[in-house]
């Protein structure tokens, strides 16, 4: 209805004092109240529900929907109504409120209504519009924010989770995930939700937030819903999408990060150190290795960890960096887990490999430059001087002999490093550059050492600088041909029957400056020397007797463990 067409006579309401202004004509419509947005008027045809009181004009009531606790609805300009309700109605807006009157020849007229209302009766309506709706209605979808970047989006047969605001037209509330603290978990499309809800989620991202008017044929219909929904309610949805799936999705991947030269990709049984951020669709944080300063450690494809970060991780480099996205059914399920994974989340984890490994792997050797006429090598027993940077794969140094004065030196094989260098330092040349990756264990191992991770691989750079031949294991001196006979007389420089430390130590420089044999090299020959003479020196009476100096073949064949 236009607005020329209502009777305002605002004057009439609400001021007695100017007396009777005779017969009404026409209804008499007051807009007492108008709600600043009006998204849609009552016209004829529309279904409508509204509150109402009904007095005649001293006041009395003679009827009220509010008594009945029930609201009116019906259908406007169809002769269901009195007419002058009928006029008084249309134009509405949801929410606005109107005092009507309504002359007898509009109302029930000279009959009246027995018991109730008497002939000729001038009727007084305060009305509350509701609701309005009508059968050519379709779903309103409004969306009021969309995140960038959504690569999919809500179908039939999907299982969603939400969060959702829901009112009646007129905004009264009648339920809310956010009072549970729980999000809303259905299928979409399998008619689980009313229609209007299951056409309305189609289409959604995650994160996505709509607003839905549903109408009442699309809802809960004549019945309503229990005391909250009343019968023929357009309802009213706010709702938050906060992650969707398919029972048939599998894990998606995202390559957010892969190093230019991948040699090797992980497999089912390596093990593998890697960070993550674990996040929910919405991008709540529910975990993170950084936020303990501790890669996560596991083996892969063996039921360690979740079947779809058990799958996520087929594949990856070292220092990839890639998202995976796992269903609730690869995940934990229906049940979540604690109190920050809910029942049925997707899970979405952002990981950066560190390195991995496989309990089979030997040390991998990389000759990065190795002289021209190399004929001697190193071998185990030899004694090496070398420098070295040690890394782990990231990159992140550890330990270097170039922070020293001085390289590193080592018998080869006397256990005094771990055995991956170890076994990287043999056959190699003096100047022979080398880059060695040594897995963990023949490196440090689960417990890792000062500095070093748990379980992680090592890269050193090696640089062999010099090399001493060296000698068999559990010996300190060899012969280079047959130990000389007399060797004690010999030994004895002033014959006095007895050798001291320092008789000791000038046969034994001499016998290696004529070539005769050779110390095991070290750093300190005179300590060497010195080890020599106390296992010689069997009562440690500070000299040497002719029955305690013996030959170390002599006494492996006593199976005494002392030696020369």
């Amino acid at each position: 209805m236009s607005p020329g067409s209502l009777v305002l006579l605002l004057s009439i309401l609400g001021a007695p004092g100017l007396g009777d202004p005779g017969p009404l004509e026409d209804v008499v419509i007051d807009r007492y109240y108008i709600p600043k947005i009006c998204l849609r008027e009552v016209q004829m045809g529309d279904f409508i529900r509204y509150h109402y009181n009904g007095t005649f004009k001293d006041g009395k009531k003679f009827d009220s929907s509010y008594d009945r606790g029930a609201t009116v609805a019906g259908v406007v300009g169809v002769g269901r109504l009195i007419t002058g309700m009928d006029r008084g109605l249309q134009g509405m807006c949801v929410n606005e409120r109107r005092h009507l009157i309504v002359p007898p020849h509009l109302g029930y007229g000279s009959i009246g209504v027995a018991g109730l209302i008497p002939p000729d009766a001038t009727l007084y309506f305060d009305v509350i519009m509701l609701d309005i709706w009508n059968k050519a209605d379709k779903l309103q979808i409004t969306t009021l924010s969309k995140p960038e970047g959504c690569n999919r989006t809500v179908e039939n047969s999907d299982f969603v989770r939400y969060h959702y605001n829901g009112t009646l037209l007129d905004g009264t509330p009648f339920d809310s995930s956010y009072s549970k603290d729980s999000t809303y978990d259905t299928y979409v499309g399998t008619g689980w939700l009313i229609k209007g809800m299951d056409q309305a989620l189609l289409g959604m991202c995650a994160g996505e937030k709509r607003s839905i008017i549903i109408p009442p044929f699309l809802a809960y219909g004549e019945k309503g819903y229990g005391t909250v929904i009343p019968p023929q309610a357009s309802l009213v949805f706010s709702v938050l999408l906060v992650d969707f799936h398919n029972p048939r999705d599998g894990v998606s991947l995202e390559h957010l990060e892969v190093p230019p030269s991948c040699k090797r990709r992980a497999v089912t049984g390596d093990f593998v150190r890697y960070h993550y951020n674990g996040t929910l669709m919405d991008g709540t944080l529910f975990d993170s290795s950084y936020s303990r300063n501790h890669t996560y450690n596991t083996y892969i494809g063996k039921g360690y960890i979740i079947p779809g970060m058990d799958q996520g991780l087929q594949g990856v480099c070292m220092g990839e960096r890639r998202r995976v996205l796992i269903p609730p059914h690869l995940a934990y399920g229906e049940n979540g887990a604690g109190d920050k994974i809910p029942g049925s989340a997707v899970l979405i984890f952002d990981v950066h490999i560190i390195d991995f490994h496989n309990p089979a792997d030997p040390v991998e050797i990389e000759t990065v430059f190795r002289p021209e006429g190399c004929n001697v090598t190193t071998r185990d027993r030899d004694f090496v001087r070398y420098h070295y940077n040690c890394s782990l794969l990231d990159g992140t140094k550890l330990f270097s002999s170039h922070d020293y004065e001085k390289p590193q030196e080592v018998t080869l094989g006397a256990n005094k490093v771990i055995e991956g260098l170890n076994s990287g330092l043999l056959n190699m040349c003096a100047g022979e550059r080398r880059v060695l990756i040594i897995p963990p264990h023949l490196g440090h191992g689960e417990s890792g050492a000062r500095g070093v991770p748990g379980s992680a691989v090592l890269r050193f750079e090696v640089e062999l600088i010099s090399m001493e031949e060296g000698v068999p294991e559990g010996y300190l001196f060899i012969w280079h041909g047959e130990p000389p006979a007399g060797l004690y007389e010999q030994m004895d420089l002033n014959k006095d029957g007895e050798i001291p430390p320092d008789e000791f130590s000038t046969f034994i420089k001499t016998q290696v400056a004529e070539g005769k044999g050779r110390l095991m090299p070290s750093s300190d020959p005179e300590k060497v020397i010195a080890d020599m003479f106390r296992n010689q020196d069997r009562n440690q009476d500070g000299k040497i007797t002719v029955e305690e100096l013996k030959l170390k073949s002599d006494e492996d064949q006593e199976k005494i463990h002392e030696e020369l």
